[in-house]
């Protein structure tokens, strides 16, 4: 399911993007997604975390807009940022938050349209970076950047997904790790953790974005740091 978060402080505004994305889907025949709406940045902040995208207005008691972006991004929120106001000022701001676009008040249909599209070709490329776990009969697609980490316990893996939830399945971790990419690292020999979500390392734990600390192999600490430096010299962070 796309979820989406509309954060506006003016009721109609946020009102008619709710419209138009609803619009949207329905033209693009799109059922499995939701909308949550917040009236203020903090609001949005205190919410449900892991969007995959946020409709975001800059002028708004404080946190504003902007401050707002600045606050998910320093935990470790990688939704997608729309930011919708009158500030035309404000636009080279938005690169220091990693921005996907800016729309301008009044918001034009044709150009809200085209930002869907692009967001929708964005989402659809995370969702074929996923892992396929099978459950009985079923078979469900875990988006990477859904995964903040994975646990083994008896002969059960356990994914750890960004917005709380858990998956359970059968399998072996070392045969869950080939299955990953490069953002996973094999930090104790229970768990593998995704470094985009890992915010530092220290006696024997890992830190994470969101949620209680995993353990670390005392052993591989540096290897660790190692590995995190040149991610986020990958995500030129």
């Amino acid at each position: 399911m796309m979820t989406f978060a509309i954060c506006d402080d003016e009721p109609l505004m946020a009102q008619e993007l709710a419209r138009r994305l609803a619009d949207f889907m329905r033209e693009r025949s799109v059922t499995d997604y939701s909308v949550s709406s917040f009236s203020s940045g903090r609001a949005l902040l205190e919410g449900a975390a892991g969007f995959d995208a946020v409709f975001l207005d800059i002028r708004m008691e404080q946190p504003d807009g902007m401050e707002t972006a600045r606050l998910l991004r320093g935990r470790g929120d990688h939704s997608l940022l729309v930011f919708v106001t009158v500030l035309k000022e404000c636009v080279f701001d938005c690169f220091q938050v990693e921005a996907f676009d800016y729309l301008l008040k009044p918001v034009d249909g044709a150009r809200f349209r085209r930002t869907m599209d692009r967001i929708l070709r964005r989402l659809e490329q995370r969702t074929a970076e996923g892992v396929a776990v099978r459950r009985g009969t079923g078979c469900e697609i875990v988006p990477f950047s859904d995964l903040v980490y994975c646990e083994v316990l008896g002969r059960k893996v356990y994914l750890h997904k960004r917005d709380g939830t858990v998956i359970d399945y059968y399998d072996r971790l070392e045969d869950l790790e080939r299955r990953l990419d490069g953002r996973f690292f094999k930090c104790h020999r229970s768990y593998l953790v995704n470094l985009d979500w890992v915010r530092g390392c220290r006696g024997g734990q890992v830190l994470l974005s969101q949620g209680e600390p995993i353990p670390a192999s005392r052993l591989r600490e540096r290897e660790l740091t190692q590995a995190l430096l040149r991610r986020l010299r990958k995500r030129g962070v």
